[in-house]
C-alpha cells in the first residue's frame, strides 16, 4: 500500500513539474529602460526631457511593465552601465523597451545619444563620449516578441557651433535613417530622418505628448499606436515635424499592453462593416481630385462616407467656379483699363465698367460660397476623425482578436514559447510605419497623368504654376515645382509628381510664391492689372507713370552750327567745331597783302617764322587754309 502512494506521488510531480516550468517559461514579460537627459553641463541645458522621461515612466507603470528602470541625467560611463544592466534584464523577455530624451546627433550616417557630460570639441570625438544607436540595440536584442527603441531625440546639434572639424567626416542634421537587422525590432523617430523635432511649449514635448496617450492603450497594436502619435503630431505642429518608425513585425497585432480575455470564448467582436469604405476614403481624401471622388461614389454611392464624399466634391466645384470668376473679373478689368488709356467713348466706358463690377461681384461670390463650403468640409472631417478616434480605442478596449480567442491553451502557449512561426507558415513581413496597419483594400486607380495634372492643379492654387494642367509634366512643371520648394523652404524631387508631393502642397492654405507681373502690370490681389497712366504721363522701364518731356525746337545758332561746312579727316577738330567758338582775331584781306620780310604765320597745327622772300596771305578753308574760323593766314612763296 505504501508502494502505490508513493508510486502515486512520483506519477503526480513527474506530470506536475514539466507543467509549471512551461507556465514560467511561457509567462510574459515586459521590461523597460526609460532615459531623460535634460542637466547638459557643456551646452544649452533642455527643458522637457527629464518630464518626458517620467511621463512615460509612468504610463508603463500604469499599464502593468514587470520592470520600468528610469534613469535621470545620465554620464557617459552611466549610460552604458545602465544599458549593460537592462540588457540582463531583458534577456529572454517578451518585450523590451528603450525610451530615451534627449541631445542626439549623426556622424557619417550613424546615429548618437548625447550624454550630459560630452564636450564634443572635435567631431572625432563622438567614438568616446556618445552613445551609438547600435550599443543601444545590442540591450535589447534578445527580447521574443517585441524589440522597441523609442528617440525623442532629433533636435539641433547644440555642438555645432564650437565643434572642430579634424576629418572630413559629415554631421548630419537631426538622426539618419536606420534598418534594424534583427526582426520584430522597430525604431521611432520623433521627427523624419534629415529633420528635427521641437521640444514645444509646454510640459511635455509634442511627440511624447502623444505618445503616452496612446501607447498604452490596451489591444492597440503597437504600429497602429504610432500611426495615432503620428496624426496628433502632425496636427499640433502644422504638418512641420512628422514622426516616423522603421523597422518590420510579422502580420499579427502586437498590442504593448494587452487585453484581458472575453468573460466567454464564444463572443467575437463586431467587425467593422465600414472598414472598407474608410480605408478607400481616406486614399481619395489624400489624393483629393474630382476622378477620385467620382470612382469612391461609384463604389459606395450611399452611406457616411458617401455624404463626405460629395461635400468634397461641392468644394472642388465651387473652388472651380471661383477659379473662374477670378479669371473673368481680371479680364474685365484689363478691357476697362484698356479702354481709358485708349481714350474710349464714354458709352463703352460705362459698359466695360458695368461688366467689370458684374465680374467683381460674381468673384466676391464665389469666394464666399468657397469658404463656405470648406468650413462645411473641415467640420465634418474633425468630426469623422474623431468618431474613428473613439471608435478605434474602444473597440481595441472590449475586443480580443478572434484568432486567438479561438486558439486551445495549448496551441497558445506553443506560439507564445516560439520566436517565430515555420517557414511554411510565417505570415508576411511588412514594413513598419506611422500609418495604421491596413490589409490590401480595392483602391480607387489614379493613372500617372491624373497625379500630374493634380500636381500641376495645386502648384497653380499656391501661385507657383501658370500653365495649364495637362498633365504632361515638363520642363515648366519641373520649374514650379522648384519655385515651390525655394519659397516653401520644401526638398520634394522635381524630376517626378508623386502622391508625397501632392500632400506637401495641399497642406498649404495660403499663396506660396509671389506674384510677378510683365511690364506694363502690376500685381492686384491674385491678379495682374495693366497699369493705365494719367493724361500727360507716360509708363517708365519701371513701371512708373511719369510726366511726358516736351521736345524743344533747335535755336537758331544751333541750326548755324549745324549749316557751317566740316572739313572731314581733321581728327580731333572735328569736336572742336560743335562747341562754342570764341571770336577770331581779324585778318588782313587779301587786297592788302604784300609781301613781308620777316613775321610769324600760324595754322591750325603750329606757328613759325615766314622765309626769306615769302609773304603772309589769307586762304580761305576752301583755298586751303585752316579750318577754324573759315580760313587762315598762309605763307606764299615766289
Amino acid at each position: 500500500m505504501g508502494l502505490r502512494r508513493y508510486l502515486g506521488l512520483f506519477g503526480f510531480l513527474f506530470v506536475a513539474v514539466p507543467v509549471l516550468a512551461c507556465q514560467a517559461a511561457t509567462a510574459s514579460t515586459r521590461v523597460a529602460l526609460v532615459i531623460g537627459n535634460s542637466q547638459y553641463r557643456n551646452v544649452p541645458q533642455l527643458a522637457n526631457p527629464d518630464n518626458d522621461a517620467a511621463a512615460f515612466a509612468q504610463t508603463l507603470k500604469q499599464a502593468g511593465f514587470d520592470v520600468v528602470d528610469a534613469r535621470h541625467d545620465l554620464t557617459g560611463a552611466d549610460m552604458r552601465r545602465a544599458l549593460r544592466d537592462f540588457g540582463d534584464k531583458a534577456r529572454n523577455a517578451d518585450m523590451a523597451v528603450i525610451y530615451y530624451a534627449g541631445h542626439g546627433i549623426e556622424v557619417e550616417g550613424t546615429n548618437y545619444l548625447i550624454p550630459v557630460d560630452a564636450a564634443l570639441q572635435r567631431d572625432t570625438d563622438v567614438y568616446d563620449e556618445a552613445v551609438s544607436l547600435d550599443r543601444v540595440l545590442v540591450a535589447v536584442e534578445s527580447a521574443k516578441r517585441l524589440r522597441l527603441v523609442i528617440l525623442d531625440a532629433c533636435r539641433d546639434n547644440p555642438f555645432n557651433k564650437t565643434m572642430k572639424k579634424v576629418s572630413m567626416r559629415s554631421v548630419g542634421r537631426g538622426l539618419a535613417k536606420v534598418e534594424p537587422t534583427s526582426p520584430n525590432t522597430l525604431i521611432a523617430y520623433a521627427a523624419k530622418a534629415g529633420s528635427t523635432a521641437a521640444d514645444g511649449d509646454s510640459k511635455n514635448s509634442p511627440f511624447t505628448d502623444a505618445l503616452v496617450r496612446h501607447i498604452a492603450t490596451p489591444g492597440l497594436d503597437v504600429r497602429k499606436a504610432f500611426g495615432f502619435v503620428r496624426d496628433d503630431v502632425l496636427k499640433v505642429t502644422n504638418n512641420r515635424q512628422e514622426p516616423y518608425v522603421y523597422g518590420s513585425l510579422g502580420g499579427e497585432d502586437v498590442p504593448l499592453v494587452p487585453v484581458k480575455a472575453a468573460p466567454s470564448a464564444s463572443a467575437a467582436p463586431v467587425p467593422d462593416a465600414r472598414a472598407d469604405a474608410r480605408r478607400d476614403y481616406e486614399l481619395s481624401l489624400q489624393l483629393g481630385t474630382r476622378a477620385a471622388w467620382d470612382t469612391f461614389l461609384k463604389s459606395y454611392p450611399t452611406g457616411f462616407y458617401a455624404d463626405l464624399a460629395k461635400g468634397q466634391i461641392d468644394k472642388i466645384v465651387a473652388e472651380d467656379t471661383r477659379l473662374a470668376a477670378t479669371a473673368k473679373a481680371r479680364e474685365t478689368a484689363e478691357e476697362k483699363a484698356r479702354l481709358a488709356a485708349e481714350g474710349a467713348k464714354q458709352a463703352e466706358m460705362a459698359k466695360a465698367a458695368a461688366a467689370a463690377k458684374t465680374a467683381e461681384d460674381a468673384r466676391i461670390a464665389a469666394e464666399q460660397a468657397k469658404r463656405i463650403k470648406q468650413a462645411k468640409v473641415d467640420a465634418a472631417e474633425q468630426s469623422r476623425e474623431a468618431a474613428e478616434r473613439a471608435a478605434d480605442t474602444q473597440a481595441a478596449k472590449v475586443a480580443v482578436n478572434s484568432t486567438m480567442q479561438a486558439r486551445s491553451p495549448s496551441q497558445a502557449d506553443v506560439s507564445a514559447s516560439s520566436s517565430a512561426p515555420p517557414a511554411s507558415q510565417a505570415p508576411a513581413q511588412q514594413t513598419a510605419s506611422l500609418s495604421p496597419a491596413a490589409e490590401p483594400v480595392a483602391q480607387p486607380a489614379l493613372s500617372a497623368v491624373e497625379i500630374n495634372k493634380s500636381v500641376q492643379i495645386e502648384l497653380r492654387r499656391v501661385g507657383c504654376f501658370n500653365g495649364s494642367a495637362d498633365g504632361e509634366w515638363g520642363k515648366a512643371s519641373r520649374l514650379s515645382l522648384e519655385n515651390f520648394n525655394r519659397h516653401a523652404d520644401a526638398k520634394l524631387d522635381v524630376k517626378v509628381a508623386s502622391l508625397d508631393t501632392l500632400g506637401v502642397i495641399k497642406g498649404k492654405t495660403a499663396r506660396v510664391c509671389p506674384l510677378i507681373c510683365r511690364h506694363g502690370y502690376k500685381a492686384d490681389g491674385d491678379a495682374c492689372a495693366k497699369i493705365a497712366c494719367g493724361e500727360g504721363k507716360v509708363l517708365n522701364d519701371d513701371n512708373e507713370c511719369v510726366a511726358r518731356k516736351e521736345r524743344k525746337a533747335p535755336s537758331a545758332s544751333r541750326e548755324r552750327d549745324d549749316r557751317r561746312p566740316r572739313r572731314a579727316g581733321r581728327g580731333r577738330f572735328n569736336d572742336e567745331l560743335d562747341a562754342p567758338q570764341a571770336a577770331a582775331p581779324r585778318l588782313r584781306s587779301r587786297a592788302s597783302a604784300k609781301p613781308e620780310q620777316g613775321g610769324v604765320v600760324c595754322d591750325d597745327h603750329t606757328c613759325h617764322p615766314i622765309k626769306r622772300g615769302c609773304r603772309i596771305e589769307f586762304r580761305t578753308t576752301a583755298q586751303g587754309g585752316g579750318v577754324l574760323g573759315g580760313g587762315s593766314n598762309m605763307e606764299i612763296c615766289n
